[in-house]
């Protein structure tokens, strides 16, 4: 096995351990930053989670393009880069999903919703293929509509794309060469904070519009939020 094929074998169980281990943490996440800002909208809460996430990944962007400018470290460290952003994508869109109302607890189901912001437009159009129909705001029909059997054709198709653009974008996948001198810096903070603004607006477009208010303000039925909802590092 390859270099390479070791790299894109991390990427993709680092995208699974995400989907696991991010789907609690994320609505912890939504219902301790609901008990401390309280006055927030679930508008005004979404532009908090934007914040948050592009602070995340940028900072550990630009830990990555400082460690690129060091001979030998361009690649474990950009392959890291990789993981974190990753991990926080999952977090960020799982956390979307709370607010939303949204609750994917299905992990096929939760995997799609996921490479679907990440992937943008591209994933939109492997849907339409995969669904057989088209329409806006994919977010809900992926919980809660869309049959497994066309989930899991969708995944397979995903998948490997995920793992092609982000490993490709930073460098990870081209394991054969010697990375030059500073790619680590040309894909650190700025490319980090450039992935993480499409991400952002790739969301707004598969999630659409938040409610107005939180269920049970005007009437509608309450997130709970259980006492054992601990803090959790947004």
């Amino acid at each position: 096995m390859s270099k390479a094929d070791d790299a894109k074998n991390v990427i993709q169980q680092g995208l699974e351990k995400a989907l696991v281990a991010q789907q609690p943490l994320a609505r912890k996440n939504v219902e301790r930053l609901r008990r401390v800002h309280p006055e927030d909208t679930p508008q005004e809460l979404i532009r908090r989670l934007d914040r948050y996430f592009l602070t995340g990944i940028t900072a550990s962007g630009g830990a990555s393009g400082a460690a690129g400018i060091v001979p030998g470290a361009g690649i474990p460290t950009a392959l890291a880069d990789v993981m974190l952003f990753t991990e926080a994508s999952v977090l960020y869109t799982l956390s979307l999903a709370e607010v939303h109302g949204l609750h994917p607890e299905d992990i096929e189901r939760r995997k799609l919703l996921v490479l679907t912001v990440l992937l943008g437009d591209g994933a939109v159009k492997a849907l339409d293929k995969a669904v057989g129909r088209t329409g806006p705001y994919w977010a809900r029909r992926i919980v809660s509509a869309i049959p497994m059997a066309a989930i899991n054709r969708a995944n397979k198709v995903l998948g490997p794309r995920f793992i092609t653009k982000y490993g490709t974008k930073q460098g990870v996948l081209v394991l054969s060469k010697q990375v030059p001198l500073g790619i680590g810096a040309a894909f650190g903070a700025g490319g980090n904070h450039v992935f993480g603004r499409l991400t952002i607006k790739s969301a707004r477009n598969i999630f659409g519009e938040p409610p107005p208010s939180w269920a049970g303000d005007e009437g509608g039925d309450e997130m709970p939020l259980g006492p054992d909802s601990g803090d959790s590092t947004p």
